[in-house]
């Protein structure tokens, strides 16, 4: 607790920690960190000790507000005002965003995140001129649109000298992965010394400071009252006594005291124009607040009234009968020159069905939409349709919030409200987007299945301009759920007539002849722009459009700022980038989605993602690795999983474990997948080394026909090579050789001449064997593929090989780059300016130049110049 001279008592441990913050910023670290307590413990002293000891650290402060806790971006523009003039410097839709959020009248694009990058980078941009302290008071208050703001920066700041410190309540500010501190409670000891400073000296300051129970504004505000801690109060919350404590004050002051008091608690921000005009209506006035001042309850000083803790003006409020808070709150609505302020009034005073205030309220949502602040505009639809008479109006913007509410991360909350709105209406329009959100929420809370069947049963009956979105969205969810029944399901509500859905029916059904080429034709002439293509190519196996789509895609989010869609984009191009060979570019590109799902809240992404890098694992025989990234739930991602954990398998020589893997995979709802139908190629092989390929040849014979049906080269090349297993002859090794000179697949090529030159090496053509054997050694040795290429290596032992073995290939120098560096150097040789660079990568330009300026030494080079020069492979 801070006493009136500055000193604070039993706080060096907290002190030490914010002040090894401060140093951090001042030598160039960004941080934060979070103050974690009850009210009244001291949160509010520790940050204001902060702001005291920051030389030569700018400040900015942000006070969070109960009364704006709905109010889109109430707490952000505190951070911004002083900050205005640097936004203009901003990339262009980082700009729009700030901008937008100063201006409830623009509009600031779709993504939710984008505003938190924009505040990465303003703060960057500010440190630039010297290091930077944010400091965030009554964090638990904050909107959900500024908070989340601020949490995406933290997480996100490196290089920039700028520290955060947040000081919240123990419920309501969830900061995941900032480091937390919980100031302590004060010892006996200091607690005497406080009183003693501030010259306190109650009946019994024993039972003063017990009944304190160490908390700093408890022990004063008991202390002060001169009288005894009520013993009745049993094991109330010790925030609790103070409240009551401050309701007694309140209660003994005149009426007209009180009204004043209550105005100023439910106008909530302190601003005395508005509590003014709201006074004189009522019939009170300034004057009415002396006596209030005189007890220190608050202070009036300019043009703000500010509460000496924020429990007294909870006490004001609560203290309040029903009537006054609705007649305050009426008369706020019409002193207010805010729109938004207007409407937060207008809401709490309306008590019945209204459609003025319901359309007012709507308007302020949609300002609130077209800004992102999608949690607040959701509860301004809920606001609207409590005041909405109308039952079809009411359940059309009960959707409107659970679509909304579904937008900012809030599932739970938008299954509710469409369970709200369904019973409204029968109109099919709305019903079928009712069922949209449903199914999306049900999705993402991990009930793929039900999603998909509820979609499904809608698009039966919904109009056929959203029949063909509604089932191609639910045959999607069921495909990546294993319910074959629910894609069939699908295409029969549209009597066959989408090739996607149809398609995805047939092979369902394994008719690959028929499923495919519908897939195929529609991924070539699809409009650009349609996400569809990009899953339909993965079915495919199409691993070139996948990635051409995929990077297409990456770039128009990092260039748009779409940083909520990018973890999908780029687990999606990582998946194309390991069948491709760039292990590296995979594992840089799986972090980086790995670190906006964490930093955007959206870690039930984690899991999927694992299950990319998983595969790499697999190939290198790294098996504790491998086993950790294949802890995935049983979908789509988990038969990825399944088939990785396969491959270590084969590749360590456990042919049973792998059998036994794919078996059960093939058997599952998943055997469908076309990761689960082309592992049959190491079914097959595991079965063929342990001399019965009678077991896997099944699985064989419909791989080889989806092949067949796909015109893969890359399949086709491993079919051939699976025949050639089960027939023994060279002619499939030397057609599957043929098709692997389309580049696609270099894992697999490496495979297959292995097998080849094992057969040769059978065969007593030792000589022949070498040259496939050491093609295989190359690419296995690129690929860190050790259990493959030690394989190679005793094969070409025994061809009688005694030149020399290719160990793993020198080290690449780009292997000492952590993936956030890889990302880095290639954009910088490309010529890209740090800017531009840290508006991709969504960093601040100052992390950008720590990240190359610990790269240059790791590649032996000094400059941008001397980088362009290098070769650093594929992006």
């Amino acid at each position: 607790m801070v006493t009136e001279a500055g000193v604070l008592y039993g706080r060096a441990g907290e002190q030490a920690a914010i002040e090894t913050l401060l140093s951090a910023a001042r030598a160039g670290r960004s941080g934060a960190l979070v103050l974690r307590g009850e009210a009244g413990i001291g949160k509010s002293a520790l940050l204001g000790w902060a702001a005291e000891a920051a030389s030569g650290l700018r400040v900015l402060w942000v006070k969070g507000i109960e009364a704006e806790a709905d109010l889109a971006f109430g707490g952000l523009v505190q951070l911004l005002w002083p900050v205005q003039d640097r936004i203009s410097a901003l990339p262009g839709p980082q700009a729009e965003a700030l901008r937008a959020v100063l201006d409830s009248g623009r509009t600031s694009g779709q993504d939710r995140f984008l505003t938190g990058l924009a505040v990465l980078t303003l703060l960057a941009d500010v440190a630039d001129d010297g290091p930077v302290l944010c400091l965030v008071d009554d964090a638990q208050w904050l909107d959900r649109a500024t908070a989340d703001a601020l949490l995406f920066a933290a997480r996100r700041l490196a290089a920039d000298r700028v520290a955060m410190v947040f000081g919240a309540r123990d419920t309501g500010f969830a900061a995941a992965d900032l480091p937390e501190l919980r100031p302590a409670r004060l010892d006996p000891d200091d607690a005497a010394r406080l009183l003693a400073e501030r010259g306190l000296a109650p009946p019994s300051p024993a039972r003063v400071i017990a009944e304190s129970a160490g908390n700093p504004l408890a022990l004063l505000e008991f202390a002060a009252s001169q009288r005894e801690p009520d013993a009745t109060a049993g094991p109330l919350p010790v925030a609790d006594r103070v409240l009551a404590g401050f309701r007694a004050q309140i209660s003994a002051l005149p009426s007209r005291t009180r009204l004043m008091m209550l105005i100023a608690a439910a106008e909530g921000r302190g601003h005395l124009p508005t509590l003014l005009g709201a006074a004189e209506t009522l019939g009170v006035g300034l004057a009415d607040l002396e006596q209030a001042e005189t007890a220190r309850l608050l202070e009036v000083t300019g043009g703000t009234v500010t509460f000496r803790h924020p429990l007294i003006g909870t006490a004001a409020y609560q203290g309040a009968v029903l009537a006054g808070r609705i007649a305050v709150h009426q008369a706020l609505a019409e002193s207010t020159s805010d729109a938004d302020c207007r409407v937060r009034h207008l809401a709490v005073a309306t008590t019945a069905p209204d459609e003025g205030v319901a359309a007012e309220i709507v308007r302020s949502a949609e300002r609130a939409r077209a800004r992102t602040a999608f949690t607040a505009a959701a509860g301004l639809y809920r606001q609207a349709a409590r005041l909405t008479a109308d039952a079809g109006t009411r359940a059309a913007r009960l959707g409107e919030a659970a679509s909304l509410a579904l937008a900012a991360g809030h599932g739970k909350q938008a299954a509710e409200l469409v369970r709200q709105a369904a019973p409204l209406t029968e109109d099919t329009k709305a019903r079928a987007l009712l069922a949209q959100v449903e199914a999306a929420t049900e999705f993402e809370l991990g009930d793929g299945r039900g999603a998909a069947r509820l979609l499904v049963e809608h698009a039966r009956s919904a109009e056929s301009s959203d029949a063909v979105a509604i089932a191609r969205t639910g045959a999607r969810y069921a495909w990546s759920s294993g319910d074959r029944g629910t894609v069939r399901a699908a295409n029969d509500a549209l009597d066959g007539g989408d090739p996607v859905v149809e398609g995805m029916a047939a092979l369902v059904d394994d008719d690959f002849a028929t499923g495919l080429p519908l897939l195929a034709e529609y991924v070539a002439h699809a409009p650009g722009s349609d996400p569809g293509r990009t899953y339909c190519a993965m079915i495919l196996g199409d691993d070139t459009v996948t990635r051409e789509l995929a990077l297409a895609e990456v770039a128009r989010c990092r260039r748009e700022g779409l940083i909520g869609l990018l973890p999908q984009v780029l687990q999606d191009l990582a998946g194309a980038q390991v069948s491709a060979g760039l292990h590296r570019d995979a594992a840089a590109s799986v972090a980086e989605a790995v670190r906006i799902s964490r930093d955007t809240g959206s870690r039930r992404r984690l899991p999927r993602l694992n299950a990319v890098v998983a595969r790499v694992a697999a190939i290198e025989g790294d098996e504790r690795r491998c086993r950790e990234l294949a802890e995935v739930p049983p979908d789509a991602g988990g038969a990825a999983s399944t088939v990785a954990l396969a491959l270590l398998d084969l590749g360590l020589g456990r042919y049973e474990s792998a059998l036994d893997r794919l078996e059960t995979l093939l058997r599952g709802p998943l055997g469908y997948t076309t990761v689960a139908i082309t592992a049959a190629a190491d079914q097959l092989e595991a079965a063929v080394r342990l001399g019965d390929p009678g077991r896997a040849e099944p699985a064989f014979r419909r791989f080889e026909a989806w092949a067949e049906a796909g015109d893969q080269a890359w399949a086709k090349a491993v079919a051939a090579r699976c025949r050639a297993m089960l027939a023994d002859d060279e002619p499939h090794y030397l057609r599957a050789l043929e098709w692997h000179s389309s580049g696609e697949r270099p894992f697999e090529r490496a495979r297959t001449e292995l097998r080849y030159g094992e057969w040769l090496r059978r065969a007593k053509r030792r000589s022949d064997a070498r040259v496939p054997l050491r093609s295989a050694l190359e690419v296995f040795s690129r690929l860190h593929a050790k259990p493959w290429a030690d394989r190679v290596r005793i094969e070409l032992g025994a061809t009688g090989d005694s030149g020399p073995m290719a160990e793993p290939a020198a080290e690449n120098p780009l292997d000492r780059l952590t993936s956030q560096e890889l990302q880095v150097v290639r954009l910088a040789a490309d010529g890209s300016t740090s800017r531009e660079i840290a508006a991709q990568l969504f960093l601040s330009p100052r992390t950008v130049e720590h990240h190359l300026y610990r790269a240059y030494p790791k590649l032996g080079v000094r400059s941008r110049r001397e980088l362009a020069r290098l070769d650093l492979g594929l992006g």
